[in-house]
C-alpha cells in the first residue's frame, strides 16, 4: 500500500486552514471575499431550478405512478434489470388485468349470456385503456422524466461538485490574505524595532542582531504569503469562471424542459383523447346492444351525475312496454308517457320558469317535483310531473336530488 504521509500531512494542513477561516468568517472575525451580484443571481437561479425541477419530478412520478407502495417490487426489480443492463419484461397494467379478469369470467358465466357478453365488450375496452396508459407512460417517461432525471444526476451534480471546488479555492483566496496581512505587520513591527540604534557599550548587544535576522525572516515571509496570495487569486478566478459558465447554462436548460413540457402536454391530450374514444365506443356498443332491456334514465345527459353531486342507485329504469309504444319519434305525446317503475328522481328548481306550450311545465322556484326520461326526448328536457301535472321542463332550471 502506497501511504504517502507528506500528501496526507498537506491535505490535512490545508482542511485545518479552510475550517479556520470558515469558522472565522462565520463569528465575522476575518474578512470573507464576495462575489458580483451577476454571480449571486446565476447561483440563487440555479438553486431555484434544481429545486423546483425536482419537485415537478417527484410529483410527475406520482401522477404517472399513484401508488408507488403497490409497485415495491416492480421498482426493486425493474432496478436490478438496469444494473444488469438487460431490459425490463414487460407486465400488465391494472387496466389491461381487469380486462382479463373480465374476460376470463365471460368463458366461465357464458359468452352467450348477457351479462358474459358484455363483460367480453367492457373487458376488451379495459384492455385497450391500459394500452393507452401503457403507451403514455412510456412516452412521458422518455420525453418529460428522462430529461429531468439527467439534469439532476447529470448537471446539476457537475454544477454542485464546481461550486464546492469554487468554495474551497474562495476559502485559500481569503485564507492568503489573511497570512500576508499578517506578516506584513510582523515585518512591519521587526522594522520599528531594528530601526534603533544600539549601544555595543551594553553587555548584551546581539539584541540588534536578533532584530535585523527576524526583520529579514519577515520579509522572506511577506514574500512567500505574496506569492500564494498571486497563486490562490489565479485559480479562485479559474473556478469562477468555469463555474459561471455552468450557471448561465441554466438558460438553456429551461429551453430544454420547456419543449419536454410540451411534448408531455402532447402526450397527455392524446392519452385522455383516446381513452375518451374507447369509452364513448364501449358505450355506443352496450347501448345498441342492451338498450331495448337496460336503458340509462340519465343517458342522454351524462351532466347531471356531476351536478347532483352523485349517481342515483336508481340510475337504470326499466320502463313498461306500454311507454314505449305510446312515445313517438317525431312528436312528444307528454299526456300519454306514463312515470317508469324504477329510474325516477326528486329534482328541486332552482328559477321559476313559464311553459311556452302545452306539452310543458310551468316551474316556480324552490319547490320540489319528480322527474325521469323517456327514449326520444332531447337531452336537455326531462319530464316532470306535479301532482296531475305533467310535463316537459328544462334540465338547466333543476338541480338533482338523490
Amino acid at each position: 500500500m502506497d501511504f504517502n504521509v507528506k500528501k496526507l500531512a498537506s491535505d490535512a494542513g490545508v482542511f485545518f486552514t479552510r475550517a479556520v477561516q470558515f469558522t472565522g468568517e462565520k463569528f465575522g472575525q476575518v474578512e470573507k471575499t464576495e462575489l458580483d451580484a451577476h454571480f449571486e443571481n446565476l447561483l440563487s437561479r440555479a438553486d431555484s431550478t434544481k429545486n423546483w425541477t425536482e419537485k415537478i419530478f417527484r410529483q410527475t412520478e406520482v401522477l404517472l405512478q399513484p401508488n408507488p407502495i403497490d409497485h415495491t417490487g416492480a421498482r426493486i426489480e425493474e432496478f436490478l434489470y438496469e444494473k444488469l443492463d438487460r431490459t425490463v419484461p414487460s407486465r400488465p397494467n391494472n387496466g389491461e388485468l381487469l380486462g382479463h379478469y373480465m374476460q376470463d369470467a365471460a368463458k366461465d358465466f357464458g359468452p352467450g349470456t348477457p351479462y358474459g357478453s358484455t363483460l367480453i365488450k367492457v373487458g376488451d375496452c379495459e384492455r385497450r385503456l391500459g394500452g393507452a396508459q401503457r403507451e403514455f407512460l412510456q412516452t412521458s417517461a422518455i420525453s418529460f422524466l428522462a430529461p429531468l432525471r439527467n439534469f439532476l444526476e447529470g448537471d446539476w451534480r457537475t454544477i454542485s461538485k464546481e461550486r464546492r471546488i469554487l468554495e474551497n479555492r474562495r476559502l485559500d483566496l481569503d485564507s492568503s490574505k489573511a497570512r500576508l496581512k499578517k506578516a506584513k505587520l510582523a515585518e512591519s513591527k521587526a522594522a520599528c524595532e531594528g530601526e534603533a540604534v544600539p549601544d555595543f557599550q551594553e553587555t548584551r548587544p546581539r539584541n540588534y542582531v536578533l532584530s535585523a535576522s527576524a526583520s529579514a525572516l519577515w520579509s522572506e515571509e511577506v514574500d512567500k504569503a505574496a506569492h500564494e496570495l498571486r497563486v490562490a487569486q489565479t485559480e479562485f478566478d479559474r473556478q469562477a469562471e468555469v463555474t459561471r459558465l455552468l450557471l448561465e447554462g441554466i438558460s438553456s436548460t429551461h429551453v430544454n424542459h420547456l419543449r419536454c413540457l410540451h411534448e408531455f402536454v402532447e402526450a397527455q391530450t392524446a392519452y385522455y383523447k383516446q381513452c375518451y374514444l374507447h369509452m364513448q365506443d364501449l358505450q355506443k356498443e352496450l347501448g345498441s346492444s342492451n338498450g331495448d332491456v337496460f336503458p340509462n334514465a340519465f343517458s342522454g345527459n351524462p351532466g347531471l351525475s356531476m351536478a347532483s353531486g352523485g349517481s342515483s342507485p336508481q340510475g337504470n329504469a326499466t320502463l313498461p312496454q306500454d311507454t314505449a309504444s305510446a312515445v313517438e319519434t317525431d312528436t312528444l305525446k307528454i299526456e300519454e308517457v306514463q312515470a317508469p317503475a324504477t329510474g325516477t328522481r326528486k329534482a328541486k328548481v332552482l328559477y321559476d320558469y313559464d311553459a311556452a306550450d302545452t306539452s310543458e311545465l310551468s316551474l316556480l322556484a324552490d319547490e320540489l317535483i319528480t322527474v325521469y326520461t323517456v327514449p326520444g326526448m332531447d337531452s336537455d328536457w326531462l319530464v316532470g310531473e306535479r301532482g296531475n301535472q305533467k310535463g316537459r321542463v328544462p334540465v338547466t332550471y333543476l338541480e338533482l336530488l338523490s
